[in-house]
């Protein structure tokens, strides 16, 4: 639900770590691709959910550890890593947003920010209600007015995991 009057990008898992990640997962495993019978699962590589029948799989992410890679920093014990769905193969990405991946009433959600160093500067949790983009957005520019703030995370809070990550607007 990005748009280019908002302070930030929301990103999916980029393509060249997918394609690593769909051999070896960031805890060392190989990928085991399996059809998604019913449907339904977070996929981070084109932020939307599966459809019965599509190929997935569940592999160990370390977001944080990536992007302060890029960077040359540590972010120390900030460093987790967590499951996530991906499509088994290369999906394209994205469709054209209609609102923020996996928000709907209901939903618990944790926006974690981390500054250059990536280190947590703090967070918020919402319990999305009946404007889920909205909170989701108010949530994303109140991270993004910090000028310290340099990446936001958003986590599902019932399992831990990684959904998305929104980064400020260059």
């Amino acid at each position: 639900m990005t748009t280019s009057t908002t302070p930030h990008t929301v990103l999916p898992i980029a393509p060249a770590v997918l394609a690593a990640l769909r051999v070896r997962d960031d805890a060392g495993r190989t990928a085991l691709p399996r059809e998604d019978p019913e449907g339904g699962a977070p996929l981070r590589c084109c932020l939307r959910r599966s459809r019965p029948g599509e190929r997935i799989a569940l592999v160990s992410y370390a977001p944080l550890r990536r992007w302060a890679a890029e960077r040359g920093v540590d972010p120390g014990a900030y460093d987790e890593q967590g499951p996530v769905f991906v499509h088994a193969a290369d999906c394209g990405g994205p469709a054209a947003p209609s609102g923020y991946p996996f928000a709907h009433p209901g939903a618990l959600r944790a926006v974690r920010r981390y500054d250059a160093a990536g280190h947590i500067l703090g967070g918020r949790a919402l319990t999305l209600a009946a404007d889920p983009d909205g909170q989701i957005e108010a949530a994303l520019v109140e991270a993004f007015t910090d000028p310290e703030v340099a990446l936001v995370h958003v986590r599902a809070v019932e399992f831990g995991c990684f959904l998305f990550e929104a980064r400020r607007r260059s």
